[in-house]
Formats: C-alpha cells, sequence, structure tokens
C-alpha cells in the first residue's frame, strides 16, 4: 500500500490521484447492479468529472446525467452515451440548446415543466419531472445536504401533483438520498412505490437519483438489487440510478506536502495544500479527511494542526498526529478524495489548482492537467 502511495518525483503537489484498479472494482459493483436488476446506472458528474478517465468508465456504465448545461456538453462530447440533466431552473435558450445535446431533460417543477416541456419533447428529447418525495435519508451534513429538508427548493412537492399533465412526463425524478447504505436506498424505493404509484403508472421510468453508496464499506448491494426489482415487477417501468460518489468512493488521494513550519500555543504546519481552495467539503460539510499513516491528536508522539496558505483564518484541515515530527518538504496524503473534492476546487487568493493526474493498472502515474497562472488569470475577465 506505502509502495502504491508513492508519487513520481516530476509530478508537483498539491495533486489529485485517481487510482484506475480502484476505480474498475467499483465499476464492477455497478455492472453487477446493472445487469442482475436490470436497470440504467449513470454517472453523476457533479461528482465526478474527469474526462481523462471516462474511457474506463463507458463499458461499466449507461451515460451521464448533468447538474447543467456545461456539465451535459462535457458528457456527449466526453463520455458518448446517454446524457441526462436536471437543473432547478432553466431559461428557455438553455433549454433549446440542451435538447441538441441531451436525449432526457428533467424538470424542477410543474411551472418550469409547463413553461418549457414542449421545447423539449417537441426535439425529441424524455421529459422528466423531479418530485420531492419527503424521504430524508441524508447520512451527511446535516440539512447542508438533505434535499427533502423543510423548504427545499428541489422537486415539485406531493400536494401538486394532481396539476401535472403527466401525458407529456416521461420520467417520475426523485432524489432524496446522501451516502446512504442499502436500507436507505430500499427505504427510499419503497416510499416512492407506496405514495407515488398512482403517477408512476403514468411514466414509462422512474429516477431513483443519487446518494446511493454503492461501494461503501457495509452497503448490501443485495439489497438494492432485490428492491429495483420489486419494484419493477409493480409497476412495469424502466429504473435508473444516478450515483456520483458511491462509484468513486475510495479511488483516490490528494497529495500534498509541508511548506513551513509554525507555533501558536500548539504545533501548526502549512501546506501548499487548503481546505478553502482545494477541499472545500472540509469546511462546508464539516470533515476531517484520514491522512495515510497519521492518527488522531495526541494519538501518536507529535501532534500538528494543518492548514493552507491562503489568508482565510479559517483556512484549517484538521489537527492530526505522526510518528515522527514534520519537516518542510514531508509529503502528506489525504485519503478518499476523488467525490466532489476536484470539481468545488477554486482559485481564492491565486491559489494554484492542485493538478489531476491518474494511476494507471500498469502503476504509471500520468498528470493528466497543468494548471498554472493562467486558469487563475483567464477566470478574472479582461
Amino acid at each position: 500500500m506505502e509502495q502504491a502511495m508513492t508519487l513520481p518525483a516530476d509530478i508537483p503537489t498539491p495533486v489529485f490521484v485517481l487510482d484506475v484498479a480502484r476505480l474498475r472494482k467499483n465499476l464492477e459493483t455497478a455492472k453487477r447492479v446493472r445487469e442482475e436488476a436490470g436497470c440504467k446506472v449513470l454517472l453523476a458528474t457533479k461528482a465526478f468529472a474527469m474526462p481523462a478517465a471516462f474511457p474506463v468508465m463507458t463499458d461499466y456504465l449507461d451515460g451521464t446525467t448533468a447538474s447543467g448545461e456545461h456539465e451535459a456538453i462535457m458528457g456527449h462530447e466526453s463520455f458518448g452515451k446517454e446524457v441526462h440533466v436536471y437543473s432547478p431552473a432553466y431559461t428557455e435558450d438553455e433549454v433549446r440548446r440542451l435538447t441538441k445535446i441531451a436525449e432526457h431533460i428533467y424538470f424542477n417543477s410543474a411551472e418550469q415543466l409547463a413553461r418549457f416541456g414542449d421545447i423539449a419533447r417537441d426535439a425529441g428529447a424524455h421529459v422528466g419531472l423531479r418530485v420531492n418525495p419527503g424521504y430524508s435519508n441524508a447520512t451527511l451534513g446535516g440539512d447542508l445536504y438533505d434535499p427533502c429538508a423543510p423548504g427545499s427548493r428541489f422537486g415539485e412537492v406531493p400536494a401538486k401533483l394532481d396539476e401535472v399533465d403527466w401525458s407529456g412526463v416521461d420520467i417520475f425524478h426523485v432524489h432524496a438520498l446522501c451516502e446512504s447504505l442499502a436500507d436507505g436506498s430500499a427505504g427510499l424505493i419503497q416510499h416512492v412505490a407506496d405514495k407515488f404509484g398512482q403517477y408512476i403508472e403514468q411514466v414509462s421510468a422512474v429516477n431513483f437519483g443519487g446518494g446511493h453508496f454503492i461501494n461503501k464499506p457495509g452497503y448490501d448491494v443485495d439489497v438494492l438489487i432485490e428492491a429495483i426489482k420489486a419494484f419493477k415487477a409493480r409497476f412495469g417501468v424502466d429504473v435508473i440510478l444516478e450515483p456520483g460518489a458511491g462509484l468513486v468512493v475510495n479511488t483516490g488521494e490528494l497529495y500534498a506536502t509541508v511548506l513551513a513550519l509554525h507555533w501558536n500555543e500548539m504545533d501548526l504546519a502549512i501546506l501548499d495544500a487548503s481546505a478553502s481552495t482545494h477541499m472545500p467539503d472540509v469546511l462546508e460539510v464539516p470533515y476531517r479527511p484520514d491522512i495515510v499513516g497519521a492518527g488522531q491528536p495526541g494519538e501518536k508522539p507529535n501532534t500538528y494542526r494543518l492548514g493552507g496558505k491562503t489568508c482565510m483564518t479559517g483556512d484549517v484541515i484538521g489537527d492530526y498526529s505522526f510518528h515522527k515530527p514534520l519537516q518542510p518538504g514531508d509529503q502528506l496524503v489525504f485519503t478518499d478524495q476523488m467525490h466532489y473534492s476536484f470539481v468545488k476546487t477554486n482559485t481564492f487568493n491565486g491559489t494554484p489548482l492542485a493538478n489531476l493526474a491518474i494511476r494507471w493498472e500498469d502503476g504509471r502515474v500520468e498528470q493528466v492537467s497543468h494548471f498554472g497562472y493562467e486558469e487563475f488569470r483567464r477566470r478574472l475577465g479582461r
């Protein structure tokens, strides 16, 4: 494991490194669900968007699902299979452009469906309506990551579903989970079957969204498969899943380097990786990512608070202990960083974006981006 974590000397940090062998193992789980349950599985690119890895993924998945126009374009250009897209709101021009690249367009409300559904349908797209099922099983971040939290802007409320012209809807869409195990997946499927059967009988497919953490330790894939099979048998519809993080959990790391040591009532280490710019979920969730070889504060002889080099006071990754004192130049490896982190990075303070690399199955590590000043400057306009 330690040897597999070695980063070639010619690849600078900070850098996210995807491990293809681990990715392929995860994709085998998706393949099993597709084949045994007879459903479609899509990659949610909001969680993982690395086109260099798409050729590995295409044989295992049915396509991509986007959260907006730019992700949809990427899926169309780089994945080459079905493109599904959902957004809480569209403009008319956006819908017209999407019909040229997405075969499945989902609307967030009866109002958006009434305004734009005919445009999508007349262009030959399958039309979906997102419904807020009122089923909360988000296991991460509380209301921050719960699509069914009170006041959520996601999905039409059940009280208005009788006002919908279901003859113009192909796909009944719900998304209620976040990092959920199989009890959450099966619970959502059963909840939809029990509460919304009269509407499901009028569509051809049901999309159960994302948050199915199918490769998380403890996830019982058999439970998911049986729940899907029972649902299909009851309603005779196609079933779609949109896992993002569930496809890439534990498939890669963020490599960082200690730049400087400091002391202010405790030992501090300043890294070239930042919570603010490279791991924003550390602050948003919040959570403390694991580091290879490190422990909890006080567990090992040398405890440090790790922070980034930005000027934001709260740019703190967490407190960790190490067997040996840290030194400038030491490399730290943050685990499980392939979902959401690299797609949410930013250039606050002019901090360089962390680069992207792939560890192929033969052990070769290839850097697939070379971000520099140009990325920072381009985003600020003329």
